[in-house]
């Protein structure tokens, strides 16, 4: 077994951040390959981007001959928010879309940015923070 895929390191306010091995880097951009994805920019655990990635595919499949309607943009967004949330626990934030600007600030290990198709993809999760009465 790789350690390095078992080694973790700190980084800011003390948040464990797990490395990845050499092995499961080729793995994701494997699968990124075969689904035509081409990753912008990644602070995240392979695992999560292959879940976004194979969750981004089954939204807008290869396959044109889909009775279902095309999903929209925000609809796409929205199922990434919820998709998210559920699994890794809130606060996720998901923009979506042909042309857009963004400046964002995300917890570490939460942020990623790719595109599939005609579209861009940005997903990133924020620290949720009581609010104080």
């Amino acid at each position: 077994m790789d350690k390095t895929a078992t080694d973790t390191t700190t980084a800011a306010k003390g948040t464990k951040i797990k490395r990845t091995s050499s092995s499961e880097v080729m793995k994701l951009a494997t699968l990124a390959v075969e689904l035509n994805i081409t990753v912008r920019s990644a602070n995240m655990h392979v695992t999560m981007q292959e879940k976004a990635f194979v969750f981004a595919r089954k939204l807008l499949p290869v396959n044109k001959s889909n009775t279902n309607p095309k999903p929209t943009p925000t609809q796409i967004a929205l199922a990434f928010k919820k998709e998210f949330d559920a699994s890794y626990g809130p606060a996720w934030h998901c923009i979506v879309g042909k042309s857009f600007g963004s400046f964002v600030t995300h917890s570490p290990g939460g942020f990623l940015y790719f595109s599939m198709d005609n579209l861009h993809l940005l997903l990133f999760k924020t620290e949720v923070q009581p609010v104080m009465q």
